[in-house]
């Protein structure tokens, strides 16, 4: 009997490690990481700019010593790893650790796109580059990990302020590599850097914001019992019933919900096809955390 229980136990384990969300989370971690390290090797690194924290500098080093960035990530990120660990949650921390190693290999195997373009345009390899390295961060934000480096600096300072954005907080650490990017270089690839970071920051919020979009809902309507059920049946977000009361003193309700965008479209058909006069108002709901809404990064 023990050992059915323990044959049990671990089989229990394993279910949870591999279902679909874990291995969601997984692979699009690594897909970003991927998107990043073409981001750099292809444009960054052939236009002589810098990438931010840890990358920024591993790139510095390569700059400097021809070794490739992917080894000084994997190395510099060892202690930001602990650190993640005993600051941060598990998860977060077993995310960045796949994304710091997919992040280091692909440096390394992707280390030779840079002889790909013949034609220089820095301006355009700073805006291809900012673009690729944003999305590749807004991935493995997105699903619970990051690619490592400062980006769990950044999110030590995310967890204890809240509001801060992450793209933001990101683009404001990487101003230090930018100036000793200066002192290398010059301040004209300095300042093309500067773009691309930013670039970087407002592309990995839109993906960050833009995969988990969510609008709140107020739907009033006086078939409310018919609206209330179409939506805990067929949207399965939730809803709840207000009571209220207009301004000629008659009682309303009205019921709160709240959507994803991707469903929104279908949501005014059907609720409108109910009853044809109902009143919705949409606002936008900047961060939505709790029950069915599994939108927190960490």
């Amino acid at each position: 009997m023990v050992k059915i229980n323990k044959d049990g136990e671990i089989s229990v384990k394993i279910n949870t490690l591999f279902n679909k969300e874990n291995i969601k989370n997984t692979v699009f971690v690594i897909v970003g990481c991927l998107v990043s390290a073409i981001g750099v090797n292809m444009f960054l690194v052939t236009a002589k700019l810098l990438s931010g924290g840890v990358s920024g500098i591993a790139i510095l080093i390569q700059y400097a010593f021809h070794i490739s960035a992917g080894y000084t990530v994997l190395v510099a990120n060892i202690p930001l790893l602990v650190l993640s660990y005993r600051k941060l949650n598990r998860r977060f921390t077993i995310y960045s650790i796949i994304g710091t190693f997919s992040l280091s290999l692909f440096l390394i195997l992707t280390k030779n796109l840079s002889s790909i373009f013949k034609v220089q345009d820095t301006l355009l390899f700073s805006v291809y580059g900012g673009v690729l390295t944003g999305i590749g961060a807004g991935l493995a934000y997105s699903n619970h990990g990051s690619e490592g480096g400062m980006n769990i600096i950044v999110m030590l300072v995310k967890k204890k302020y809240d509001n801060f954005d992450v793209g933001q907080l990101g683009f404001i650490v990487n101003c230090i590599i930018v100036s000793l990017g200066m002192m290398i270089n010059g301040v004209i690839i300095a300042l093309y850097t500067l773009m691309s970071m930013y670039i970087a920051a407002f592309v990995t919020d839109k993906v960050i914001h833009g995969l988990s979009r969510k609008k709140v809902l107020f739907v009033i309507t006086d078939k409310e019992e018919e609206v209330f059920k179409y939506i805990t049946t067929f949207m399965h977000p939730g809803a709840t019933i207000l009571n209220g009361k207009a301004l000629a003193g008659r009682e309303r309700k009205v019921i709160y919900c709240i959507v994803h965008i991707s469903r929104l479209p279908q949501f005014k058909y059907w609720v409108q096809k109910i009853d044809r006069d109902a009143l919705i108002s949409i606002i936008d709901a900047s961060e939505v955390d709790g029950r069915g809404f599994n939108s927190s990064i960490l």
